[in-house]
């Protein structure tokens, strides 16, 4: 029996070891430490040495729950455990050192009501939140219209099936993928214990944000006097056509625009710098064709000086007179530059006598219009001009800022090969630099490049300044603001906007036909049209061509253009022709190798022109080619039927010929009393025996026209001819 229980304590010890690593190594209760408190003392002494084990194995316990947490364990978890049976002894080790026994005993009473309350808090935690409010929010819908029903059933969380049932009990009968209207939605809510709002524009997210972008930034405040800077002058050369304003361009400039330039004029805005005794000026070249009014006008807003160019030998005409009205309706300084003065016939006092009829009085006949004679071939009077200028800009003191806003105004705009839309641009204000995002028109961009009037890189170009940009969404009309925005989803934004206002214009409800207009519409309707695709260059050149081509008035025949862009003529203008059964029209503009085999088996024609006069003259030429020949009836002669025969084939008229002849080839008709009975061709015109072309006055004949065979004695037969004459414009 020793040898039993010797074997069994190692046993129980090695479950000592064991087990209360499990279990969390707590105490027991103290009712079952009272009642074993003898046994513990005889096992005083072994008590001690295993002690540091169950220390060591806590340390490296990785079963327990929470080791880092000492809790008091109570009888009820003891209970529960398979192991419950352990030595006293073991319980009682940490507690041998404190004397009093019944010490410990009140310390665990204490804990058990404590896990007793601890539990009812936690069983009325969940009962705390109250369940109402939360679905509360949950029973409005918002939704923004339209919507559909598949959508109003994602939103009211059920099937979309079942929504469908409950519309047709409303006798409306929709599919998943039909929108239905809000009132009808509300009432399918109502029925479901739902209320349902229309999305409200605050709470629209970023489709209503945008609206805060939608306007360009605002002209910036009047900058500080420390902001501001001289600036060079903007100056615009305008006149008459071929009065010399491109060659006196070239002899500022030393370069030869004039000779690149088809038929020796202007058909483009040119915008250059140079400098003069150190000082920067702008010069903007304006075409002088009556077809480049709109050119001319957009020049003269711009500019700071307007140098108003007349021929010494040709005086004021009449694109002078217009240039000086747009100059004087911008409010700008009027310069007057007197060319050709080494031309034979010049007249300077001649120019000068008109230029003061016309309001601008000349210095030296006391006025203060700056007269400039200069000679552009020969470089006279060039410089006089220049310092005349910059004198003029001195007076009105030119100043910007370099730190507002970047604004310009496009001069010209045009597709380039290689390059896409790119711009002619004088910078107004601000310091534009590449990578500035802008919105120009209906258009948006981001600056990708600048480029000076030389051709050459720019990194940034302040005020005055024209430079070339590219990076352009589409092709800007020229005159557009040019305005930086401050960021590039503000700019397209903006640009979105604006192209889908201009598309619901488009799309405007048409013109409905009514009693008023019925018959107007009729008539319209049997005019003849000349339909034109017309591509240009640039886009000022296009501009002209359109205006001109509009003003081309006719009550016959009318002239519609179909398409107008900038650009090569391109195969897609072909096909468009096709349909639409037009005439492609280049002005200086190259046709795509693959357009000209097209339009050669589609038989389309393609004209070309680097002269604007020249152009509308064809067109003229073939609206005027397109109407039907007017018919004209002459009258040739007179014949009086004096006598009646009747022969096998029918009968047959014994005429005598009163004045001028009667021709086999002409039309003739029977006129009884005035009154024409008969008109028809000639089926014999004999003299005697023998068929001839034509009888003269004063001859006899006989004659039988058509199936004509009432004839009597006393009518008269009158031959005629028809012929047709081309209809003019």
């Amino acid at each position: 029996m020793p040898s039993t229980k010797t074997t069994n304590k190692p046993g129980a010890k090695k479950a000592d070891d064991q087990k209360p690593s499990k279990a969390g190594a707590a105490p027991k209760t103290p009712a079952k430490a009272g009642a074993a408190a003898d046994k513990g003392k005889k096992e005083e002494a072994p008590a001690p040495a295993p002690a540091p084990k169950p220390v060591k194995q806590e340390a490296i316990s990785l079963i327990g729950d929470k080791p880092k947490v000492k809790r008091v364990r109570s009888a009820s978890t003891l209970e529960n455990k398979p192991f419950a049976q352990i030595p006293i002894s073991k319980i009682l080790a940490p507690e041998v050192p404190k004397t009093p026994a019944p010490v410990p005993a009140p310390e665990p009473v204490a804990p058990e009501p404590a896990p007793e309350a601890a539990p009812a808090p936690a069983a009325e935690a969940p009962a705390v939140p109250v369940a109402p409010p939360a679905p509360s929010d949950e029973k409005i819908i918002h939704l923004k219209p339209p919507f559909t029903v598949k959508d109003l059933a994602t939103a009211m969380n059920v099937k979309a099936f079942q929504l469908i049932g409950d519309l047709m009990e409303m006798n409306i009968f929709a599919s998943i993928n039909q929108t239905i209207e809000p009132d009808v939605a509300a009432k399918v809510c109502v029925k479901h214990g739902l209320v349902f709002e229309k999305e409200k524009r605050k709470e629209g997210g970023g489709v209503h944000k945008v609206e805060v972008v939608k306007e360009p930034p605002k002209e910036a405040p009047k900058p500080k006097k420390e902001e501001l800077t001289t600036r060079a002058p903007i100056v615009t050369f305008m006149g008459h056509v071929d009065h010399g304003k491109t060659t006196l361009m070239d002899a500022i400039r030393k370069t030869r625009v004039a000779a690149g330039e088809a038929g020796g004029i202007t058909q483009h805005i040119g915008a250059y710098i140079v400098t003069h005794n150190g000082n920067r000026i702008t010069f903007l070249d304006t075409p002088g064709h009556a077809a480049f009014t709109a050119m001319r006008a957009r020049g003269a807003n711009v500019t700071d000086i307007v140098v108003l160019v007349v021929a010494a030998d040709d005086g004021i005409m009449p694109q002078t007179i217009e240039a000086l009205n747009h100059a004087k309706a911008a409010k700008v300084k009027i310069m007057v530059a007197i060319t050709k003065i080494d031309a034979t016939g010049a007249n300077i006092d001649k120019v000068k006598g008109q230029l003061q009829e016309k309001g601008l009085q000349p210095e030296d006949w006391g006025g203060d219009i700056g007269v400039c004679p200069v000679s552009a071939i020969k470089g006279q009077g060039v410089s006089d001009l220049l310092d005349r200028i910059l004198l003029e800009s001195e007076m009105l003191e030119l100043k910007a800022s370099n730190q507002q806003t970047p604004r310009g105004t496009v001069i010209e705009a045009q597709i380039e090969q290689g390059r896409g839309p790119t711009a002619t641009v004088i910078v107004r204000m601000g310091t534009l630099k590449v990578g500035d995002s802008f919105i120009c028109g209906n258009f948006d961009g981001k600056v990708k490049s600048l480029i000076d009037d030389m051709g050459k890189p720019m990194k940034s170009a302040g005020p005055s300044t024209p430079v070339k940009i590219l990076g352009f969404s589409g092709l800007p009309n020229a005159g557009d603001e040019f305005v930086v925005m401050e960021s590039d989803r503000a700019a397209k934004a903006l640009s979105a906007e604006r192209q889908s206002d201009q598309r619901m214009h488009k799309l405007a409800t048409p013109q409905r036909a009514t009693l008023e207009n019925l018959f107007a519409s009729l008539a319209e309707g049997q005019k003849k049209k000349l339909f034109v695709i017309v591509k240009g260059d640039v886009q000022g050149s296009l501009e002209a061509l359109v205006t001109s081509l509009n003003q081309i008035e006719s009550k016959k025949i009318d002239l519609e253009i179909v398409h107008s862009a900038v650009g090569p003529i391109s195969e897609s203008d072909i096909l468009l022709a096709t349909a639409s059964n037009a005439i492609v029209i280049g002005f200086n503009v190259k046709v795509e190798s693959t357009a000209a085999q097209v339009a050669k088996r589609e038989n389309i024609q393609i004209k070309l022109f680097s002269i604007i006069y020249e152009l509308i003259d064809q067109v003229k030429e073939a609206m005027a080619g397109m109407l039907d020949p007017e018919t004209r009836e002459t009258v040739i002669g007179h014949a009086e039927v004096r006598k009646v025969f009747e022969l096998t084939k029918g009968l047959v008229a014994g005429c005598a010929v009163t004045d001028g002849r009667l021709a086999r080839t002409a039309r003739a008709r029977v006129v009884r009393g005035r009154t024409p009975i008969y008109d028809g061709g000639f089926a014999t015109l004999r003299r005697f025996q023998d068929d001839v072309k034509e009888v003269r006055s004063g001859l006899e004949c006989g004659v039988k026209l058509g199936d004509f065979n009432d004839y009597e004695v006393g009518d008269v037969i009158e031959c005629y001819t028809l012929e047709k004459i081309a209809q003019k414009l």
